[in-house]
């Protein structure tokens, strides 16, 4: 082999120095923000990852849903659970909502997914409207704490790392998130997003080309429901509280709004700027306009969904190409 045939391309390089830069800088944000800035920081990444999921069962496979909060209940609710009643240790609690948030996904998906477009999304509609019912029934209350809901106990990493609680909890939907950055980008990078996008643009064809179209649809189903399942046990675990309120079917509507404004088929920017939106903008509206703040966050919907349909990856994909496209002085 010659020295030029074993040398690593340049773009290559430039992939991993960016690659490598943005670990270090999802790390970073625990040395730099502490307190409810940090507790921000958590929510995104854990409402990321759900969003991740979502945008690959939406963006990259053409399924609707309205009802993935139900999922995200499901995946707090298991890790509360985990480590109230089992004593499982917080920094696996999410590994095994993930688990049941997969089978819970196979179970309800199967079925489901024999349904297409608006029929998909009402039946998931109707999940996410009876999951609060469900969550607060005596049924379950055993499990559930009913309508008082659970409280998790989660102590800080040990004494000598130097990190108070909340570093803690940051660092570990930070590992979590990345995780899922790799997975996501893979799977929609191989023969399983190949195989989505197919059956998202023409079922037929898929068939012709030999791909499995109830299989890619259900694959992509239930990869959704586990990242929403994980990112709803991160997020339990960040508030330390889980109760049906916390779940409602508004839920399902925020993450459905953090993939569409945050841009379909963007595997990696779409969901963290939607995840921003949904966590940072409510609070941001309320100071322009108390009272009205649900007027402003509609209105600058409306207005990213119009300027731009690609949503706010979109927007900075252009302002990229605009930036490139300047003449260099």
């Amino acid at each position: 082999m010659t020295r030029e045939a074993g040398r690593i391309p340049p773009t290559a390089v430039k992939r991993r120095i960016a690659q490598a830069a943005f670990v270090l800088a999802v790390l970073a944000v625990a040395g730099l923000f502490e307190g409810y800035h940090l507790f921000l920081a958590s929510s995104i990444l854990a409402y990321a990852i759900a969003a991740m999921g979502l945008n690959v069962l939406m963006g990259y496979n053409g399924q609707i849903s309205l009802g993935h909060g139900a999922f995200f209940a499901i995946g707090a609710y298991t890790a509360a659970i985990g480590m109230d009643r089992f004593g499982i240790p917080y920094m696996l609690a999410p590994v095994m909502a993930g688990i049941v948030g997969m089978g819970a996904g196979w179970l309800i998906g199967k079925p489901a997914l024999r349904l297409e477009g608006v029929y998909l999304a009402l039946a998931t509609f109707g999940l996410a409207i009876a999951m609060p019912t469900v969550l607060r029934s005596d049924l379950f209350s055993q499990w559930t704490g009913g309508v008082q809901g659970l409280f998790l106990s989660v102590d800080a990493a040990p004494s000598w790392t130097g990190l108070d609680l909340d570093q803690t909890i940051y660092l570990l939907a930070a590992l979590y998130f990345l995780l899922f950055v790799f997975i996501t980008l893979r799977l929609v990078g191989g023969l399983n997003g190949k195989a989505w996008i197919a059956t998202r643009d023409n079922p037929i064809a898929a068939r012709a080309m030999g791909f499995n179209v109830t299989r890619a649809k259900t694959r992509a189903f239930v990869f959704s429901v586990l990242a929403c399942s994980v990112g709803g046990a991160l997020q339990g675990i960040a508030v330390q509280f889980v109760a049906p309120d916390s779940f409602p079917f508004f839920l399902s509507i925020s993450l459905f709004t953090a993939v569409l404004v945050g841009g379909l088929s963007s595997p990696l920017l779409g969901p963290i700027l939607g995840a921003i939106f949904i966590v940072v903008i409510p609070s941001i509206t309320e100071d322009i306009w108390q009272g009205g703040s649900w007027a402003v966050y509609g209105a600058m919907i409306i207005a990213i969904v119009a300027v731009q349909p690609r949503g706010l990856a979109g927007m900075v994909a252009w302002a990229g190409e605009k930036i490139g496209a300047l003449p260099r002085s």
